[in-house]
């Protein structure tokens, strides 16, 4: 059933709350893949995922430039971003050069965006009552807005790493991949770790997401919710970066969204990539619980 069949079959419903049916499986991935069809089709996310496209593009170029003369990339011949440097001797690295780059600022935005729109956009455009009643329940819609803001952390950080792959190929030879322990490894196991380090990063997403689903639930206004989960993506990361602050910074969502390149070690240290899982756990747990709190309880009146 489509958002459109839902709208009209609760606009006869009334407003009432009504108890959810029995679990459906086949129901419930009906409205999983309304709402991605939805989510994915908005022009909104169609030009955040662009941007997030056309970031491996300019990396690409930029290197490809500053290169052609025979420098090393980055200020001095060494700086810029992390694995930056070994772009021009294989293409790969510009998966993980595009990753470190859209990971602190680009991709959790975007991630803010879409979730702090998830229930709060619905509430402004006055839907959120016709989602709501039976058999949906809010319940199970909350679960389906934040699978679908989950599916959207992957889709985008995918982008990122297709797109990088992509213009690496293009513009850089590929081969052997030199891991940051020294040895090396093939292209082919290299690609791999390239795809685990893609899925590594979009789960380092997933406390982030949380807290902008909670955010959502909180007010009416979709664009007063993603301003204020951006807003408080922008004011950790600061904090993140406050030495004073040491002492908090093991506790804060993206304190180790950087551990992904350990994943490039031979062999691959663990600690702080499951240290990131773990704590990404902890924020979706805690902030899912939350929306959960507060949106089963609230007054729906849009």
């Amino acid at each position: 059933m489509s958002r459109a069949d839902t709208a009209r079959a609760g606009a006869g419903a009334g407003t009432g709350r009504a108890p959810s049916p029995p679990w459906n499986p086949l129901w419930s991935l009906g409205i999983l893949r309304s709402e991605l069809t939805t989510t994915l089709r908005r022009w909104r996310t169609l030009a955040l995922l662009g941007v997030l496209a056309a970031v491996p593009v300019l990396i690409g170029i930029a290197v490809r430039i500053e290169t052609g003369h025979g420098s090393s990339p980055g200020p001095g011949g060494g700086g810029g971003p992390a694995f930056l440097s070994q772009v021009t001797n294989n293409g790969l690295f510009l998966v993980f050069a595009a990753l470190a780059v859209t990971l602190p600022v680009f991709l959790p935005m975007a991630v803010g965006v879409v979730a702090g729109d998830s229930v709060a956009g619905e509430a402004s455009a006055g839907t959120l009552r016709y989602l709501l009643v039976a058999p949906a329940g809010r319940t199970r819609l909350l679960l389906t807005k934040y699978a679908s803001v989950l599916v959207f952390c992957l889709v985008a950080t995918l982008v990122v790493a297709l797109s990088a792959l992509a213009v690496g190929a293009l513009l850089f030879p590929l081969g052997e991949v030199t891991t940051i322990s020294g040895t090396r490894i093939g292209f082919g196991e290299g690609l791999l770790r390239a795809g685990l380090i893609a899925v590594v990063v979009a789960a380092s997403l997933t406390g982030f997401a949380a807290i902008g689903l909670f955010v959502s639930t909180l007010t009416g206004s979709g664009i007063a919710a993603m301003a204020a989960t951006v807003g408080l993506l922008i004011t950790v990361q600061i904090m993140d970066g406050i030495p004073q602050l040491s002492a908090l910074h093991p506790y804060l969502f993206p304190h180790y969204w950087m551990s992904y390149a350990d994943l490039l070690r031979a062999p691959v240290y663990w600690d702080e990539v499951v240290r990131n899982l773990g704590l990404q756990g902890v924020y979706a747990a805690v902030f899912g619980s939350a929306a959960w709190a507060r949106f089963t309880t609230k007054d729906i009146t849009a």
